[in-house]
């Protein structure tokens, strides 16, 4: 079979690779080199225990102070606001208790077999050396704030039995020695391992796709040529491919590249911005997210990556450095030994829908075509579990989970 993958960040290299491990004939589509984008920007948790959804009550609560506070966590460019509104509208309907039960359950759904699909593109791509079993750190000063801010995803990591541990100063110092004295707390989310390069991780799965005779194609996919119910070809900048299988994961792009064939989507761009901070002596070992700070510093690449929270914008509004630089000296008193010497600036799409499940599976109504995106915050995560998913689909095995909760036909809220 001749498949042609549209996006090549972690999920679309991710969802080649498995094709090609089948013995199909893959041709991967995308301008950028894989996993340079989005893919390329995050703190490098496989974070197999996310366990609380985007959509929930106790944020709602919390946005207006968030945008009030020029560092926090959370921006919102007010021009963009009439077209996001319809996206705000099903968000907040999508944080109704009930709903958001449903929605963590079908999270962890996902999040529960992760893991098992990065052991296996680990091995078989050859990628121990990049990958550490870490866990990540949440801390604070304050405790009572810190018993506040971590109640409910303590609540939630204890109701699907996902391992963790409260630390008090002593031993929070002991294990991560970089961080300030005054840091008193922390939660330890035990079970994730960490990525030292994402950007080299997608690399490594694209070079093994390659291995099996795969080929990335550097040009962007337009649209597509429907013939009756299948997509007889992927139209791009220089003409037309042929295919018998199509898998459309390019990110927040996907939306757009739907809407040809007659799919409306309510994908949008979780904006978020990282900085590249020398390291110098700042020997950090662990990803730390900041309670009272608001962001999150990761060893990445031989520096530390601060990545910030999530600014809702058009794709195509430019980048506003602003905030994540004035994040700089909150990072160094975080870590004394930080240098603050700032060596890269970039910003990224994260592609939500607004219950915060991705979209997995076939396309509605057009039988050749598999959709994987939407991944929001996870897509390092739940990258090889895509592909491997989307293999089982494209083989008629079935993929080990109902896939209901994911579908594109879906209410969203």
């Amino acid at each position: 079979m001749k498949a042609i993958v549209v996006g090549a960040g972690i999920v679309g290299t991710s969802c080649a690779w498995f094709l090609a491990r089948d013995g199909h004939e893959v041709l991967l589509l995308d301008p950028r080199e894989p996993g340079s984008g989005t893919s390329s920007g995050n703190a490098g948790v496989l974070s197999v225990e996310s366990c609380l959804p985007l959509a929930r009550l106790s944020l709602l609560r919390a946005a207006p102070a968030m945008l009030l506070d020029p560092e926090g966590p959370f921006r919102l460019r007010w021009r963009y606001l009439p077209r996001l509104l319809p996206w705000l509208l099903r968000y907040v309907l999508a944080a109704r208790p009930a709903r958001a039960r449903a929605v963590a359950e079908a999270l962890v759904a996902l999040i529960r077999r992760a893991d098992e699909a990065h052991d296996r593109v680990i091995e078989e791509c050859g990628l121990g050396e990049l990958v550490r079993t870490t866990g990540w750190l949440k801390v604070a000063r304050d405790p009572n704030r810190f018993e506040r801010a971590i109640a409910e995803e303590r609540e939630a990591l204890d109701r699907f039995a996902l391992p963790y541990r409260i630390l008090a100063r002593e031993e929070l110092l002991a294990l991560e020695p970089a961080l300030a004295p005054e840091v008193r707390c922390a939660l330890w989310l035990t079970a994730d391992r960490h990525v030292a390069s994402p950007l080299a991780y997608t690399r490594g799965i694209l070079r093994a796709f390659e291995a099996r005779g795969g080929r990335w194609l550097p040009r962007r996919a337009t649209g597509f040529r429907r013939q009756g119910r299948r997509v007889a070809a992927v139209i791009t900048e220089e003409g037309e491919t042929a295919a018998d299988l199509v898998v459309l994961a390019a990110g927040v792009f996907s939306r757009g590249l739907a809407a040809g064939l007659g799919l409306s989507l309510p994908l949008e761009a979780e904006r978020g911005y990282h900085l590249m901070l020398a390291r110098n002596g700042c020997a950090l070992a662990h990803p730390v997210y900041g309670i009272e700070e608001g962001f999150l510093l990761a060893p990445i690449e031989g520096a530390v990556r601060l990545t910030t929270g999530v600014e809702l914008a058009s794709p195509e509004a430019p980048p506003d450095y602003r905030w994540p630089r004035r994040l700089v000296p909150k990072a160094q008193r975080l870590l004394p030994g930080l240098p603050g010497r700032i060596e890269r600036e970039w910003l990224g799409l994260r592609p939500s829908l607004p219950d915060g499940l991705p979209v997995l599976g076939r396309a509605p109504h057009v039988d050749n075509l598999l959709l994987a995106f939407g991944h929001q915050h996870l897509g390092l995560t739940l990258g090889p579990l895509t592909g491997r998913i989307m293999a089982d689909l494209a083989a008629g095995r079935d993929p080990g989970l109902d896939l209901t909760p994911y579908a594109a036909d879906r209410r969203f809220c």
